[in-house]
């Protein structure tokens, strides 16, 4: 991070996509271009978001006011509000309260094109938009949303019919400080989503920050008290749940952070969902669940709390997958352009390393990520890394980018990366210029199958830009199937259940969990690229609770839906 006289840092934005008219896909390819493990170059994602009718741009606040949380972004979330089997678009802006740049809702037609549906929905409200969580915290079937805010944090409860009631007051959540990333998880197993929010710093918002050469930029974190993070506990019983505030008892409060990104998924092996929250320039917090509430930070012991040569970074966006296909989730972390992005392998189980510089990542892409996305977007069977970036405090002017004038000076491309099916990832930017061609300062990424192909696709925010929806154009290097896993008992998606899916010889894992990257919600179903797998054997989901159900497999190339009482035990 660069030394600043009163300071210069801090992060933000938005990831998006789409189909309605859809590009050549041409043949599935495994055409080498040289590099073992690798395809021939060919673009993956075609951007469609004016053609679809997404003609949103953020308003993150006045050009140089240097206010912080312009910095650090506002978020998007991929949400399927009216359970049409659509998935729909929820935008945040940052301009403030008193703002007419209101917080947007897209609604996605049959055609696949967007609707503007904000005006009267109950979440076009307008404020220092941070990140959004989606999870039904009422058990009623209809995904609520989740906000929090520089200044507060906003409960919006789904009443159907595209409209929500703000039930922040009532719920417990409001007026409480500068939350950014967050989620929902069950971290007590009662089958109500609770929630957890990062928090990042006590800004004062008259302070004022120079860069070395004595201009004027954003402040820095270090410049202010650290904030610890938030769990909440849903005590709520009905249309209108409450929440209580159970930092303390928890022991989350104990240890302050910058806290940025946050990642909600089972650590340690034990089958309970433990906490990951990623800190700005401080060592990340992991905390581990006892089974009784509490919580125990194990990020040093565990070897995800710093680098691999013991130093603290600039932590950011997080994503996890099993990169190297060996039945372990791995943790990728995105950091500053001076640092080297992160990607922690597990193994044994509980227990990781840094691997970047083994996975192809040092010195790969030289920039400040945040939102970020392992999917496995060319169908192939293996993971690969998406993360799009921006500066957070200036620099030399982009050449070309989609932002005003001031914000170029903050302004990098886009970063993707192809894995060779080892965990060894290799560049692939130069021919994707629909994502990572031009300039931006972008801070969320959502990642989801927008247009029900089967493939998965991308949503950027970009700051004082248009929202990029990114349409999966890759050429099919294997088959796909979709899981959407529902527990009836409680009307809802089961947040935090572990899907396998086997075939073929080998087996493929996903956690549903649509909290991570940064500032951002995903589409909250299982995606897979089974490779050259036909049929599948069987389909393994570990619920929330622990228990363990196994479904029939069949033919791939579908989507599927699997009901918590319908399969056999193990």
């Amino acid at each position: 991070m660069r030394q600043t006289t009163l300071s210069a840092l801090s992060p933000l934005f938005v990831l998006t996509l789409l189909l309605a008219g859809c590009a050549e896909r041409g043949e599935p390819s495994r055409t080498s271009d040289g590099a073992p493990g690798y395809a021939a170059a060919a673009p993956w994602f075609v951007e469609r978001a004016l053609e679809a009718g997404l003609d949103s741009v953020n308003d993150p606040g006045p050009e140089g006011s240097f206010f912080m949380p312009q910095s650090m972004g506002n978020g998007a979330a991929l949400i399927d509000f009216d359970q049409d089997g659509r998935l729909d678009l929820y935008l945040l802006n940052g301009a403030g309260p008193a703002s007419t740049s209101v917080n947007r809702l897209w609604h996605q037609e049959a055609d696949g094109r967007f609707r503007d549906v904000s005006a009267g929905s109950g979440v076009d409200v307008a404020g220092f938009g941070s990140g959004v969580a989606v999870g039904d915290v009422t058990n009623d079937g209809l995904p609520d949303l989740f906000v929090s805010e520089y200044g507060g944090l906003r409960l919006f409860v789904n009443d159907g019919g595209g409209r929500f009631h703000d039930a922040s007051a009532d719920s417990g959540l409001a007026g409480r400080g500068w939350g950014s990333s967050s989620s929902f998880v069950d971290y007590d197993r009662d089958g109500w989503l609770d929630l957890v929010v990062a928090n990042y710093v006590v800004y004062d918002a008259g302070s004022i920050c120079y860069a070395q050469d004595g201009t004027r930029d954003f402040c820095a974190p270090a410049e202010f008290p650290s904030a610890s993070a938030t769990l909440f506990r849903n005590t709520g019983r009905g249309r209108t749940p409450h929440f209580e505030d159970v930092s303390v008892s928890s022991g989350l409060a104990t240890l302050p952070g910058a806290g940025l990104g946050v990642l909600c998924a089972d650590f340690d092996g034990d089958g309970w969902d433990d906490i990951f929250v990623a800190n700005d320039q401080q060592p990340n917090r992991l905390w581990i669940n006892r089974h009784d509430g509490t919580f125990v930070d194990e990020a040093v012991l565990r070897g995800v709390a710093l680098t691999v040569i013991g130093a603290t970074a600039a932590n950011m966006g997080v994503a996890w997958g099993d990169v190297d296909a060996d039945g372990l989730s791995d943790l990728f972390v995105t950091h500053l352009e001076m640092e080297t992005h992160t990607l922690w392998k597990q193994g044994p189980r509980g227990a990781f390393l840094d691997q970047s510089a083994a996975a192809g990542l040092v010195g790969a892409e030289r920039s400040t990520g945040f939102g970020t996305v392992l999917a496995d977007f060319d169908l192939d069977g293996d993971l690969d890394l998406a993360w799009v970036n921006g500066r957070v405090f200036s620099g030399p002017p982009a050449p070309a980018g989609t932002v005003p004038p001031f914000w170029l000076r903050y302004a990098q491309p886009n970063a993707l990366a192809e894995n060779d099916g080892t965990g060894r990832f290799r560049s692939i930017a130069a021919t994707n210029s629909a994502f990572c061609g031009r300039a931006n300062v972008a801070r969320p990424l959502c990642a989801g199958d927008v247009d029900n192909d089967g493939d998965v696709d991308l949503v950027a925010g970009t700051t004082a830009g248009r929202v990029l929806l990114l349409e999966n154009v890759a050429p099919r290097r294997g088959h796909w199937l979709t899981v959407r896993a529902l527990d009836p008992a409680l009307s809802r998606d089961a947040i935090g259940a572990v899907v396998t899916v086997t075939g073929g010889g080998k087996a493929w894992q996903r956690h549903l969990q649509p909290g991570s990257s940064y500032l951002s919600s995903h589409d909250p179903r299982a995606h897979f690229g089974v490779g050259d797998a036909t049929t599948i054997d069987e389909i393994d989901v570990l619920w929330p609770d622990g228990t363990r159900e196994r479904f029939p497999g069949g033919s791939v190339d579908r989507a599927l839906v699997v009901r918590r009482g319908e399969g056999t035990s193990p």
